[in-house]
Order: structure tokens, then C-alpha cells, then sequence
């Protein structure tokens, strides 16, 4: 009975978090290989960061945010509706993401290690390379929780019977609102018909703008 408790206790505790913010997903991926019989995320796809290096400075991130606002607004788009912001987002993202990669995958190593040929209830947690992973089964045998968690004990994704839900840490929220204010900013400046000035022009402008004031 007090098992019962503490599953409804923490399906009621994913339902608030899910409602209260609208970028988590819900989904069931084919076709990517499975661990313990569980299909993995595709790590390929747009909502799925993964951490990445890039050779790109911010500088020239910028430069290319503010390209892609201009090139979506003469198509008509905006944000996620147009493939080239989403390329960006992911690229943009994943260099502060956590190797949710590494995480998922020795995870489910961990728990398929721990729940083969165990047939009653199970609540582990172990400790990763990269994090932590939280297992849990319940009773009936035809539910189970992963939850994965980095370095910093922020959860970065979760499975269930349900699919997987990813979870934004605070580093890439941040980066992802940053990108969408210097994206909304140059798509503005489209919309009002400004004309894009590159980095570089901007740059030499206040230069020479400086210089003329002093002299």
C-alpha cells in the first residue's frame, strides 16, 4: 500500500511539472536500436540536445541567427516552423547540453543489468560517469520510471510505458531564450524593412563614428 502511495505521488508530480512548461515532449522513437528493450531517443532529432563541441564562436552564431531571421521572414516563417532556425537551435543549445547521450545510454545499461530475470518490485538508483539513473517498477509489473539526472542533479530526461519526456536544465534554457530574443530582434528589424548590417559593418561604423568624435 505505501508503494501504491508513493506511484501515485510521483505520477502526480510528472503531470505538474509536464503542464507547467509547454516544451517538454512526450514521444516514442523507432528505429534507433534499444538497450534492456528500450528504444533509445533519436539523438538526431531537433527537441533532442546532446552535448557538442563547435568550432563556432557566439560571434559568428549571431551573425547567423540574425541571417535566419531575415531569410525566414521573407519566407514567411518564424521560429520552429522553419528548418534553418531549428538546425541553429540545436547547434546553439548543445554546446552548454549535458551528454544526454552518454547518460541514456549507460542508464539503461545499469538498469537492464539490475532488473534481468527479477520478477518483484524494483526502486533503484545508480550512480553514472556522467550522472545518476532512478528506476522503478511498479507491482503489477507493467509500469516502469527512468529518470536520468546530470552531473548537477538536474533531471535530463525521463522514460516511462508512456515514452520519453526531455527535460530543459537551466543552462540551456537560458541559452535557447537568448537565441529567440537576438532571432526576434533581426526579424523585427525585417518586418520594418531594416536592412541587415553585418557584425563586421557595425563594428567599423561605431569605429569610425568614435573616431570622428574625438576628433
Amino acid at each position: 500500500m505505501k508503494y501504491n502511495k508513493k506511484f501515485t505521488e510521483r505520477r502526480n508530480e510528472r503531470m505538474q511539472v509536464n503542464l507547467s512548461n509547454g516544451s517538454l515532449q512526450n514521444r516514442h522513437f523507432s528505429g534507433t536500436g534499444s538497450i534492456g528493450g528500450i528504444h533509445l531517443p533519436d539523438f538526431n532529432d531537433n527537441y533532442v540536445f546532446s552535448k557538442k563541441k563547435s568550432n563556432m564562436s557566439d560571434e559568428e552564431f549571431r551573425k547567423q541567427i540574425r541571417e535566419q531571421a531575415y531569410q525566414d521572414f521573407a519566407k514567411g516563417q518564424f521560429q520552429n516552423k522553419s528548418e534553418g532556425f531549428n538546425r541553429l537551435m540545436k547547434s546553439y543549445t548543445s554546446k552548454v547540453s549535458p551528454d544526454r547521450k552518454g547518460i541514456i545510454t549507460s542508464g539503461l545499461k545499469a538498469v537492464s543489468r539490475s532488473r534481468r530475470n527479477v520478477l518483484k518490485p524494483i526502486d533503484l538508483v545508480a550512480t553514472l560517469m556522467e550522472g545518476k539513473v532512478k528506476y522503478q517498477k511498479v507491482p503489477s509489473g507493467n509500469s516502469e520510471y527512468i529518470d536520468f539526472y546530470d552531473k548537477n542533479g538536474e533531471m535530463v530526461a525521463a522514460y516511462s510505458n508512456t515514452g520519453w519526456t526531455m527535460y530543459t536544465t537551466n543552462a540551456e534554457a537560458s541559452r535557447q531564450t537568448e537565441m529567440c530574443m537576438i532571432y526576434n530582434e533581426a526579424w523585427g528589424n525585417a518586418k520594418r524593412g531594416i536592412p541587415l548590417i553585418s557584425e563586421e559593418s557595425g563594428n567599423a561604423e561605431n569605429a569610425q563614428n568614435s573616431f570622428d568624435a574625438k576628433a
